[in-house]
């Protein structure tokens, strides 16, 4: 099939590199414009373009998407199909319409649940054991479209976002190919998304990063994954913040303040939470690099009965 493809971050590579191995013609990459990054905000090419322009594909960067000029720069590529895999911005209706068998969506999650930016890190924050992708035929609504093909992956206790997400990136391409097979031959089972079991996934905020030493302890251990490898999940401590980057479940439950260090063992702090106790075992003082809780521990002089999170910004 002739293919424009829409597609930002890391995790639309994979589906990009899909396409290419499946044979698909792709007439063009869509892709954000260049952003700023790091310490020295140097402009960094989003990582579709980087894979793009290995792949010897066109480019094309346009900061309006709702101009007539882009417009015409789609139907002069006359494509059979639009694949949008985290593209980051809302297409409008004369677009979705443009090509024949319209625009198909790789989204994160086992719609209808998790609909929205943060599918991957909100199922993970909020302790799901599942996900998985659903190639989805996109329509005006957010994630509302009916769902052309679904493939599901356990989430284990040692996954992070990070590892969720290049998990799913794998089998959104794997996916992506089988559905468009299946479109092209006519044989595609399409089914519409049940309203009453939708759910949304909201954008990682910054109050989502702070951590509440009241939760139950898996709660926090779901949070600290989630927010791994970024943007991180944090506790305040002499005044600074202090990431948690690894952490484990702990059946130990003391009558001490949440958020209290109960113990410094060899290679974690005990923690008091609301319920349970949790085991930091990775960590990481402002400016510095993340560090094993055993070399923490020893540079720092930190003891038991000091209390996490009492230090407020």
């Amino acid at each position: 099939m002739r293919i424009v493809f829409m597609g930002t971050p890391d995790f639309a590579v994979q589906s990009l590199n899909a396409l290419v191995t499946a044979g698909h013609d792709v007439a063009a990459v869509i892709t954000q414009p260049d952003r700023p990054k790091g310490r020295g905000n140097k402009l960094a090419f989003p990582e579709v373009k980087t894979r793009a322009l290995e792949l010897g594909l066109p480019v094309h960067q346009p900061l309006k998407v709702k101009d007539e000029s882009f417009l015409e720069l789609l139907r002069g590529y006359a494509p059979d199909v639009i694949v949008v895999v985290a593209y980051g911005r809302i297409l409008p209706e004369s677009v979705l319409e443009l090509p024949p068998y319209g625009c198909i969506n790789v989204h994160g999650s086992l719609l209808p649940a998790y609909r929205g930016a943060a599918p991957i890190q909100r199922a993970v924050f909020d302790g799901c054991t599942q996900s998985g992708v659903t190639i989805m035929q996109m329509d005006a609504g957010m994630d509302t479209g009916d769902m052309l093909l679904q493939g599901s992956l356990p989430i284990t206790a040692e996954d992070t976002s990070g590892t969720m997400f290049e998990k799913l990136a794998v089998l959104g391409g794997q996916l992506l190919t089988e559905a468009l097979e299946q479109l092209q031959q006519g044989t595609i089972q399409r089914q519409k998304q049940q309203e009453e079991a939708a759910t949304y996934a909201a954008r990682i905020l910054k109050e989502d990063e702070q951590i509440h030493w009241d939760w139950t302890a898996n709660q926090i251990f779901c949070q600290i994954r989630a927010l791994s490898p970024a943007p991180g999940a944090y506790t305040m401590w002499n005044g600074q913040r202090l990431k948690i980057w690894k952490s484990r479940l702990n059946d130990t439950h003391t009558d001490q303040k949440p958020g209290t260090i109960v113990e410094i063992g060899k290679e974690y702090l005990l923690v008091q939470t609301g319920q349970g106790c949790l085991e930091i075992t990775e960590l990481q003082p402002a400016g510095k690099k993340a560090m094993p809780a055993k070399a923490f521990c020893n540079g720092t002089g930190i003891a038991a009965g000091i209390c996490l999170g009492e230090d407020h910004e």
